[in-house]
């Protein structure tokens, strides 16, 4: 069996807590590999080495880094199709979806390679009599990622990218579910130019999660996950004097006016609520039709699409829609989810509990699941399912619609269909939510703007990629500068006043 350890120094290493993890094949439930856990001393090496790497990165003209990211960039696609089906085999993503997967982190990278624009500070001549006044945007030092299963390409990509790009070293802490695409990630950075120890790739467990989070050397924690872990890295980093960013998770929200297109909403709802079998942190698992003829007609264009879909392995073709959960538990806790809908009184249309396939008997698929009449109080209302389940909670008018997006904990993703212009306005402007999509089911945004959630969806105050990731991996050191010449006058006891 295939065993996997840690990136350490430019070279994979195996671990040596003599810990492991289990790495399953979700559409057959057989374990295919094992990947080693570290344990604290491991993770505080490879922070130590990750130290001494980095003053020599950090002194790499940026644009020298921009280049590294450049081939990086290429080499991506060289290698599309390999990472996308190592992707594939762990996570049990459809091939598009895990090419979309790195694509997604790629653009990230090409936003990176305008490093040296993002990077440059500011400067005032002649600030005060003989004085001028400059700021420059300096690396943090070492600083560390922990990403989570779901986008095993795109999410470390978002976190370490900007920040080698600014001159940091990093270290990710990968998802132990579906670890090899990571380790393949930091096989293409060397091959384009990163020094050896810039990046480590440590796996593990919360064991080293508190390990990241104690070690005095890491100046800053990037997180993607479920809300209680967020919550907890963000308390544990901060109090240790870490800059943290944590985002969690989410109840997304889709709005469908009476005048929106039924058909492009349904088509929308589909894709959005059943794509990666719904374990999208931007996933819509929540419709929200205005008015009992809206809802209806919803409902009606809904199921034969829903009926229609293809779930199956990754290797059953292009044309399969989505493929299993990626662990069992996260199967049982769907079908858990779902029974606790028809108990609490909700109206199940469509039931993907039983879903069995032929020759797939021992996979984590749940198929696709629709429910209608949900109301506020039902736990699938409340909790994030992260599986292919579809809510609907029928809204009289459109400022109930508005306020069950509003009052919910999540603040992560929300979608209005609609016509009208005037409304769209008013829900974009109103909405405390933060990434909002009119007439687009997941707004996710470009490498170039930031994504980041608000309320329980995310903590800290900077988002991720963007121009904020810039901002995030560097601080800012102000300097006011006088030359000798003018100091013809002696010592001065006090800042002088603008003349």
């Amino acid at each position: 069996m295939q065993e996997l350890g840690h990136w350490i120094d430019g070279r994979r290493v195996a671990g040596r807590s003599g810990r492991f993890a289990e790495v399953w094949n979700p559409a057959t439930g057989e374990v295919q590999a094992r990947v080693a856990l570290a344990a604290k001393d491991e993770l505080d090496a490879a922070v130590a080495s990750a130290a001494a790497a980095q003053p020599k990165w950090a002194a790499t003209n940026p644009q020298r880094r921009a280049r590294v990211m450049m081939e990086f960039v290429r080499l991506l696609n060289r290698d599309m199709d390999k990472l996308a089906e190592a992707l594939s085999r762990e996570h049990g993503k459809t091939l598009p979806d895990a090419k979309g997967d790195v694509q997604r982190g790629l653009e990230v990278i090409e936003f990176c390679i305008g490093a040296p624009h993002l990077l440059k500070g500011e400067f005032t001549d002649a600030a005060g009599p003989g004085i001028d006044m400059y700021s420059m945007r300096q690396p943090l030092g070492v600083v560390a990622g922990i990403t989570p299963f779901n986008f095993p390409a795109m999410i470390p990509m978002w976190k370490m990218g900007p920040a080698l790009a600014c001159g940091n070293a990093f270290i990710l802490k990968p998802s132990e579910r579906d670890p090899s695409v990571p380790l393949m990630l930091a096989e293409l950075l060397q091959e384009a130019g990163l020094p050896d120890g810039v990046l480590q790739v440590v796996n593990g467990d919360k064991e080293a999660v508190d390990a990241i989070l104690d070690n005095r050397t890491i100046a800053a924690v990037g997180f993607v996950g479920s809300t209680p872990i967020a919550e907890y890295i963000y308390a544990r980093g901060c109090a240790a004097g870490k800059r943290v960013q944590c985002f969690g998770g989410a109840k997304n929200h889709m709005i469908i006016m009476p005048d929106a297109d039924m058909d492009q909403a349904a088509d929308a709802l589909v894709g959005a609520g059943y794509g990666a079998a719904g374990e999208r942190c931007m996933a819509i698992s929540v419709a929200v039709p205005v008015g009992e003829a809206t809802a209806d007609r919803l409902i009606e264009k809904l199921v034969p699409r829903i009926e229609k879909l293809k779930v199956g392995p990754y290797t059953a073709g292009t044309d399969v829609d989505y493929g299993p959960l990626v662990t069992a538990a996260a199967r049982e806790r769907v079908i858990g989810l779902i029974t606790s809908g028809v108990e609490q009184g909700a109206e199940l249309v469509m039931d993907g509990r039983n879903f069995r396939l032929q020759g797939y008997e021992n996979g984590f698929f749940v198929g696709p699941t629709l429910f209608d009449r949900a109301t506020p109080e039902m736990e699938i209302y409340r909790q994030e399912i992260f599986g292919p389940v579809l809510t609907t909670v029928r809204a009289k008018t459109y400022e109930e619609a508005l306020r069950l997006a509003m009052d919910h904990e999540y603040g992560n993703g929300t979608a209005i269909f609609t016509r009208d212009g005037d409304t769209a306005r008013d829900f974009a402007h109103r909405v405390n939510i933060g990434m909002v999509g009119i007439n687009v089911p997941i707004p996710v945004p470009l490498a170039y703007y930031t994504f980041g959630g608000w309320k329980k969806s995310g903590f800290g105050d900077l988002n991720q990629h963007g121009p904020d990731a810039f901002r995030f991996y560097t601080r800012t050191k102000t300097v006011t500068a006088r030359w000798p010449s003018g100091l013809k006058e002696g010592g001065e006891f006090h800042f002088r006043a603008m003349e």
